[in-house]
């Protein structure tokens, strides 16, 4: 497998001030695509200008990214998150691992949340700890699949939240994912806009409730107005 049968798929909204880095840190796969859900800043322009394919989509990552795999031509998809970015050898490191290891054809990343402090990294361990042994990375940690296996559970649910823990769920059962060392950079600014515990048990608490079978729409629901009344973080709850 080579870097030119990889394809990253970008969902965006409103990410002018992080979609450049975005981009170019996924240069090396063979194409990048930026799915925009409708934004008013210059977040088309930038995502064109570092060389991205731009294309247009309703608003919703789980939408945005079905788009982009749609339009994706590579045999395998990453699906990066606009504020994050990625460490120069992750591309490659997709490539060997599915090359080496042909039966483990999905993963992700170990993360780097760029904060100091021993809080955030507990949660980066904690993250790859939920990876290794409950085989559920979530989409912060740039999710890789063939693009075979994706199109064969569906993609991602038509979802307003949860929908890369259903994503997960569902390539889980017919395949165990590998963890790669990454790292994938992550914009702290969730965590330091709610405060690390705060964040934390609110993202404990979403997955419990998802776990006894409360329904995304309602979830997505609570989320948004909690993150509403604690603005500015309502704009992260609302993409």
């Amino acid at each position: 497998m080579t870097p030119d049968e990889i394809s990253v798929v970008i969902p965006a909204l409103n990410e002018a001030e992080n979609i450049e880095r975005c981009v170019a840190s996924a240069a090396a796969a063979g194409q990048v695509i930026v799915v925009d859900g409708g934004s008013d800043d210059a977040t088309l322009q930038i995502a064109e200008a570092a060389g991205a394919t731009v294309i247009r989509s309703p608003a919703g990552r789980a939408m945005q990214q079905n788009a982009g795999a749609k339009a994706a031509t590579g045999k395998t998809l990453l699906f990066l998150h606009a504020d994050n970015h990625l460490a120069p050898t992750a591309i490659h490191q997709v490539c060997d691992a599915m090359t080496q290891h042909p039966e483990r054809w999905w993963g992700a990343l170990g993360q780097r949340i760029e904060a100091a402090g021993f809080a955030f990294r507990l949660l980066e361990h904690g993250n790859a700890w939920r990876v290794r042994w409950r085989g559920l990375p979530f989409g912060d940690q740039a999710i890789f699949v063939q693009r075979e296996r994706f199109d064969e559970v569906g993609g991602f649910p038509d979802e307003p939240i949860m929908e890369d823990l259903i994503l997960s769920q569902r390539l889980r059962r017919i395949g165990r994912p590998l963890l790669l060392p990454g790292p994938v950079y992550v914009d702290p600014r969730r965590w330091q806009q709610m405060g690390v515990l705060r964040q934390t048990f609110r993202n404990f608490g979403l997955q419990i409730a998802f776990a006894l079978g409360v329904s995304p729409q309602r979830l997505r629901s609570h989320y948004a107005n909690h993150a509403d009344s604690d603005s500015p973080s309502g704009r992260a709850a609302k993409r």
